[in-house]
């Protein structure tokens, strides 16, 4: 099966290389032609290893492709570890990434960057791929890179835009600072076990679980809690949680099928998978469980508020990404894993549809993504509109769609949880279905009911989008709504993960959900008579009322809680202290810096210092050179006597 593997992770990059160096000889079909037959031969591998692995349940495979460098018996090499984990995530990453591929010749039909724009996508599913079949921390780090990069190229696409100039930017500064922290994380774990590979590295990890560190001078830290708050750091970044998240709602400036693919399936899922990929390593610290957990917690509430305010139909879904994320981050912290990346599969899913269906009515409205400036476009566009609806069913988590099955069992795994910081998580991610509700309804009715609020122009010439918008949309609704029935019981109660996520009897609180699962349709059935589906009814009632009922009301709440609105709407004041601490900061040190250190210390004192010294005692030493024959002849006299006078002394 190598030869498989390898064929999956290089068909996106062939295609990405011949678009990108022969992009003008192949012309705009050759680009898109080649790189979605890359991604098509990727996601029909993956499906055979699906099957192979979690379907007829193989071995998993671990094994080296190509040696870079051994120092020291450190082996520096290309590997992959293909599980069940890793089956699962390739077949959504391509099949997804597969879908923008071919959405994106409907949306980017008329860019300039047409060939570019294909080359980088099927790049970033390569490097996706790379991260996720990894077997050990080397080629983790490539991928995690490698998305990093091609997320840098892909926000700032439409170079010609300060704003997106700016945003790229700041993705890619702010993925620095999570960055470091994974990189130090991997040397910690390069220090404490000498090996990069994952099963040298899970084997011999608890037999260190009681091993301590000095940080500071007489503080012993856990070895394992650094290690794993280190690792978790990087995820922050890119899974954009909590203060890291500011540079993903900012990623809305590049096109919208990369921000379907960022969003849904690569860059933002690579920090939860590879915290599920550690858990043999996060299981041995409560501390950093306890870390995880807050954090998430903090990012699904508080996130999920500011997609109240924006008014940007793609601000609106990203800030339900951020949400999102919050809730697999939690379920990480109380050591469902497996709810995590339940969450991760069908979250790719509705979110790329939500993504995909907000770029189809971008299209239709000539680029207009002001919410608004829309409404009652249901008539005009059927196929976007009943799509968009299943894909905001499954994100507020409906009984018997997709992201109900995923969210309701983090839910019921965080109830069972006894880690400290679990009371808070639980509260805020009840809260937060709430809140799901709300916005997505508010976005909902804003842009598809109510008053028609396009000028007149635009209203003449709209119409749905063409089929090869609208087919990526169809196929991505049919998963949002099926595939958490199909998938819930193998995936948290069954075996699927069984040998690849590790979970400490203790922290097993998938075991206690279990004893009250008895099928999907059951848990369904169940749900809805639940607090969360309360929860959700009581958002969309809220949101039906002020934006169907009483559109006028949320112009007055807004002028009422005016201060509370517009801490809201400048993001809590993230991106200003941000700006002003570091970005400014920065500024004024390096100012500060090159005045006094460069040009005052070095090239004033040390440099332009020394050669006026030099010129000072010249200029003093050449009025003794006179040319007078007695002015050396008093100068040898004077200077003997100062001979005669010290030998005297002595």
């Amino acid at each position: 099966m190598q030869n498989v593997y390898l064929a999956i992770v290089l068909a996106p990059l062939f295609g990405a290389i011949v678009a990108g160096l022969f992009g003008r000889r192949i012309g705009r079909a050759g680009a898109h032609w080649v790189t979605i037959l890359g991604v098509a031969i990727s996601f029909l591998l993956s499906l055979i290893v699906l099957r192979h692995h979690v379907l007829e349940g193989a071995e998993p495979y671990n094994g080296s492709v190509y040696t870079w460098m051994v120092i020291e018996g450190i082996r520096m090499e290309v590997g992959f570890l293909v599980d069940n984990l890793t089956a699962i995530m390739i077949a959504t990453v391509t099949f997804v990434s597969l879908m923008v591929h071919i959405y994106t010749i409907g949306y980017m039909h008329d860019d300039d960057g047409y060939q570019r724009f294909f080359s980088y996508i099927a790049l970033f599913t390569f490097s996706m791929l790379m991260l996720v079949m990894a077997n050990n921390f080397l080629q983790l780090f490539f991928g995690w890179e490698a998305v990093g990069l091609v997320s840098y190229l892909l926000i700032g696409f439409w170079f010609k835009r300060e704003s997106a100039i700016f945003a790229n930017l700041k993705a890619f500064l702010v993925n620095r600072v999570g960055d470091f922290g994974f990189l130090l994380g991997i040397a910690a774990v390069l220090m404490a076990f000498n090996s990069l590979d994952y099963k040298d590295v899970f084997a011999a990890a608890p037999l260190m679980a009681k091993m301590t560190v000095q940080i500071l001078p007489g503080a012993e830290w856990s070895l394992m809690t650094v290690i794993c708050i280190l690792l978790f750091i990087g995820a922050m970044g890119k899974s954009a949680q909590v203060p890291l998240h500011v540079w993903l709602p900012d990623s809305m400036e590049g096109p919208t099928p990369i921000s379907a693919l960022i969003h849904a399936a690569t860059m933002v899922t690579a920090g939860i998978f590879m915290v599920a990929r550690m858990s043999p390593l996060f299981e041995l610290s409560e501390t950093a469980l306890s870390f995880v957990l807050v954090i998430g917690s903090i990012t699904a509430l508080f996130m999920g508020f500011l997609g109240i305010v924006q008014n940007d139909i793609k601000r609106v879904v990203a800030y339900s990404t951020l949400s999102q994320l919050g809730y697999m981050t939690v379920a990480l912290g109380v050591s469902a894993y497996s709810a995590a990346i339940f969450h991760l599969m069908t979250h790719a899913f509705f979110k790329a549809l939500l993504f995909l269906g907000a770029g189809s009515v971008i299209i239709a409205m000539h680029h207009e993504q002001d919410i608004r400036k829309m409404g009652g476009l249901w008539k005009y566009m059927p196929i976007t509109w009943f799509t968009f609806l299943l894909g905001t069913l499954a994100l507020i988590g409906t009984p018997g769609f997709a992201g109900f099955y995923s969210k309701d069992s983090i839910l019921e795994a965080v109830h069972y949880s006894h880690l400290a910081g679990s009371g808070f998580a639980y509260f805020a991610v009840m809260l937060g279905v709430f809140v799901t509700s709300f916005y997505s309804f508010r976005l909902y009715f804003v842009v598809f009911h109510g008053q028609e609020r396009m000028d007149h122009h635009t209203q003449e010439h709209l119409h749905e989008t063409p089929a090869v918008v609208t087919v990526p949309l169809i196929l991505l609704a049919i998963p949002s709504v099926v595939i958490g029935a199909m998938t819930i019981e193998p995936m948290l109660f069954g075996d699927v993960f069984e040998g690849v996520i590790a979970v400490a009897p203790a922290h097993d609180v998938l075991e206690h959900v279990a004893g009250h699962f008895h099928g999907a349709m059951n848990f369904a059935l169940h749900g809805v008579t639940g607090l969360p589906f309360v929860l959700v009814l009581a958002g969309f009632g809220s949101a039906f009322y002020l934006y169907m009922v009483k559109p006028e009301l949320p112009g007055l709440i807004q002028r009422r809680f005016a201060r509370l609105y517009d801490l809201m709407d400048r993001k809590y004041l993230f991106d200003e202290f941000y700006q002003s601490f570091f970005m400014r900061g920065g500024r004024n040190l390096g100012t500060a810096l090159w005045k006094y250190a460069d040009a005052g210390l070095i090239d004033g004192l040390m440099v332009n210092g020394a050669a006026r010294l030099v010129g000072w005692v010249s200029s003093m030493v050449r009025h003794l050179q006179t040319g007078y024959l007695y002015t050396y002849a008093f100068a040898m006299i004077i200077g003997l006597l100062i001979l005669l006078t010290w030998f005297v002394a002595r």
